[in-house]
């Protein structure tokens, strides 16, 4: 175990135990999960089909696709193939057989525009497309080679093949690997952009395989069942639940999409022990626990991982009151970090409230003052850097946004409004480009909307800065009534004044039907 901090340079080390990296640099990261020992027998299930993938036939899946992929489609390494396509288990059999080629993986968000994604491909260029019938028409006129996930409809979308077909054909046995070394590049995910037009970031087979070691590094239960309903094309899917599960030998069942009832009855047919979800998800949660308890039996259920965006420790706390024989472990991480970051890992380190964990294996840590340059200390706050082997090389064809989040002795600058505890314990405070400023005082969006959304008569908030000529910045609120509440605008602010300092008070509020978000859950603020 290392120390927490170090007095020479203030930085912060992970309490965790070390990352147990491999000594060989060409390495691909599927040939790293696929050597991993484990007892596991059931890799992928489908919630709306019942189909079950066994990890012999995922392993001959993605050899088979592989085969496929190099010799009817010429792709080699650092080709670019996206992928476009809901939640399945098609998803990781895809990217799996593209990573073994030395190729790289680009995923889409299947809810984006023919010309959202028309833009990804500009900057990614893709070589091949794999996507479904339904979803094939965006693609229409991209003069990309698609191959899809089945055979259907595509009106006028010329096809090059089929994954079930793929799936199904012997391999030829005489096709020379392409040598994969660790630093090159093995996906671009595009970041959802929040506060602007989103990035390619460069992730290599290193990162992922870092990714990866940290789950083989701590003591995981045997016999895990993943109910996976965050997005597959999102990094906390992706690296997740196609990668980090499939080493461990975790059964994950795919939901297709997200609906509350078709998951917990998901919950209950195949007995999951531990729930994936992203934080609108925990609120709906909440908000239905008397129909859930009352309908289906989630005593299986073990534990929530929740990741994609923060928690509030109100959210939390209605969660467990809610569900008191369910734990809740967040977990902080960025696209540009892949999984590294913080975690709750056990019900000990889940009663530090507030907090989003410790620092993850591997992780080192710093907390600037960004009007100083100084590096702080401990309950110091400051902007979060984090540096470490699953850090993004930078940003696709961005050399700039790239200097700009990551300098030149590797820290990831997270954006991040942050403070570590004398235990190591790391608390995220907001957004530092969405604080709201207000005379000169400091306003965290999130905080108010933790607030908000502890009183019964909201279903959903979210706190952005509005013009103000004397204060610079005012906090304003959109808040999402839950049906049939009768809640006036008055008493959302009477309701905040009571609890905040004035210069935290909010000054408007506007009723809205929902809150747009990201398939993550982070709050599109900018919308």
């Amino acid at each position: 175990m290392w120390d927490i901090l170090s007095n020479t340079n203030s930085t912060f080390y992970s309490k965790r135990n070390p990352l147990p990296l491999p000594a060989n640099t060409s390495l691909d990261v599927t040939t790293f999960i696929s050597s991993q020992a484990h007892r596991g027998t059931t890799a992928f299930i489908d919630a709306s089909t019942s189909h079950r993938l066994s990890f012999s036939g995922l392993w001959r899946a993605v050899n088979r696709v592989a085969d496929c992929l190099h010799s009817d489609f010429a792709i080699r390494r650092g080709d670019v193939v996206l992928v476009l396509s809901p939640n399945s288990i098609s998803v990781p059999i895809v990217c799996l057989s593209v990573m073994s080629l030395g190729a790289v993986v680009t995923t889409a968000n299947p809810l984006n525009t023919a010309g959202e994604i028309s833009g990804q491909m500009a900057d990614s260029n893709p070589k091949l497309a794999f996507t479904t019938p339904e979803l094939a028409k965006k693609l229409a006129g991209s003069g990309v080679s698609i191959f899809l996930e089945r055979k259907g409809p595509t009106r006028g979308v010329r096809v090059a093949g089929y994954l079930t077909e793929m799936v199904n054909k012997e391999t030829s046995g005489d096709r020379a690997r392409d040598r994969v070394d660790k630093d090159d590049t093995a996906m671009l995910l595009y970041s959802s952009g929040t506060t602007g037009r989103s990035k390619g970031v460069i992730i290599s087979h290193g990162n992922l395989i870092a990714h990866v070691a940290r789950y083989i590094a701590e003591p995981w239960e045997t016999n895990e069942t993943f109910l996976c309903t965050v997005p597959l094309f999102h990094t906390f899917g992706l690296l997740n639940y196609v990668m980090a599960t499939v080493a461990l030998g975790s059964t994950v069942v795919i939901l297709r999409k997200f609906d509350l009832h078709e998951m917990v009855a998901a919950a209950e047919k195949y007995r999951a022990t531990t729930l994936a979800l992203v934080p609108p998800i925990v609120v709906v949660m909440i908000n239905g626990s008397d129909v859930i308890k009352a309908k289906y039996d989630l005593s299986s259920v073990r534990r929530v991982r929740c990741g994609g965006a923060p928690l509030s420790k109100e959210v939390t706390e209605g969660f467990l009151k809610a569900y008191p024989t369910v734990d809740i472990f967040q977990g902080y991480a960025l696209t540009e970090s892949n999984g590294a970051g913080a975690s709750i890992d056990t019900v000990e380190e889940s009663r530090r409230s507030g907090a989003v964990g410790l620092l993850s294996s591997g992780v080192e840590a710093r907390i600037m003052d960004l009007d100083t340059g100084r590096i702080m200390g401990v309950d110091q706050t400051g902007e979060l850097w984090l540096k470490g082997p699953s850090i993004a090389r930078g940003y696709f064809r961005n050399k700039e946004a790239a200097k700009e989040t990551i300098n030149s002795e590797g820290w990831l600058k997270t954006g991040d409004l942050c403070y570590i505890d004398d235990d190591g314990f790391v608390f995220i405070v907001d957004r530092l480009k969405e604080l709201i400023k207000y005379k000169g005082y400091q306003v965290p969006p999130a905080e108010l909307e933790a607030l908000l959304l502890s009183h019964p008569d909201i279903l959903d908030a979210a706190v952005i800065p509005i013009p103000d000529k004397e204060a610079g910045q005012c906090p304003m609120a959109f808040v999402q009534r839950k049906p049939e509440r009768d809640l006036s605008k008055k008493q959302v602010i009477d309701f905040i004044s009571k609890q905040v300092a004035p210069y935290k008070r909010i000054r408007k509020v506007a009723f809205i039907d929902s809150v747009p978000k990201t398939a993550s859950g982070k709050t599109l603020r900018k919308v």
